[in-house]
C-alpha cells in the first residue's frame, strides 16, 4: 500500500469549507429540537464585537457558552476595529495567530460575519478576511435582523 501524500491533498480553506458543512449539519440537527441536556429549546445569540481587544474574551465567553450550552447557535458580528482578528495574518498581542482559535469556535457551528462598510472605509481587500467568514453589507443591520427577525439575545462582551 502506498502512503505517500497525495496531489489532491485538500487546502486549508476546503478544509474549512467541509469542517463549515459539518457544523451547520449538526446545528441543523438541533434546530427547534429540544436540547437533550436541559430539556429547553436551543438558544440562539448574537455577539457583537467592535474592538479586537475584546476578541480573546468573547472567544472565551463563546467556549464557556457552549460547553454549558452545547446546542446554543453563535453568530459573531464583528464591525469597527472588531474585523481586525478576522483578517488573515493577524495575531493578538502576544504574536499568536487568531485563525486555530476562529478554526475551532467554527467546527464548533459558531458563525462570523463582518461588515463590508468596515471592509470599505478601512481599505481593507475582501480576499484579507478568513476563509469562510461571512462577509454582511452592514454589521449594525445584521445585528439588528439577526435580533428581530431571527431571535438571537444579544451580547457585547
Amino acid at each position: 500500500m502506498d502512503h505517500a501524500p497525495k496531489d489532491d491533498a485538500p487546502t486549508n480553506s476546503q478544509r474549512r469549507g467541509l469542517l463549515r458543512r459539518l457544523a451547520a449539519a449538526s446545528a441543523l440537527l438541533g434546530t427547534g429540537a429540544v436540547s437533550a441536556n436541559t430539556g429547553a429549546k436551543p438558544h440562539h445569540v448574537v455577539y457583537h464585537i467592535s474592538d479586537t481587544a475584546r476578541a480573546i474574551p468573547a472567544i472565551r465567553n463563546i467556549t464557556n457558552h457552549l460547553k454549558a450550552r452545547p446546542d446554543t447557535r453563535i453568530v459573531v458580528v464583528a464591525l469597527g476595529r472588531g474585523i481586525d482578528f478576522l483578517l488573515s495574518g493577524n495575531a493578538d498581542e502576544h504574536g499568536n495567530s487568531y485563525d486555530a482559535l476562529v478554526d475551532t469556535l467554527m467546527f464548533k457551528g459558531v458563525e462570523f460575519r463582518v461588515c463590508n462598510n468596515t471592509l470599505e472605509a478601512r481599505q481593507i481587500g475582501r480576499d484579507r478576511v478568513l476563509p469562510d467568514v461571512r462577509i454582511v453589507e452592514s454589521g449594525v443591520a445584521e445585528l439588528a435582523r439577526l435580533q428581530i427577525e431571527e431571535a438571537c439575545a444579544y451580547i457585547k462582551p
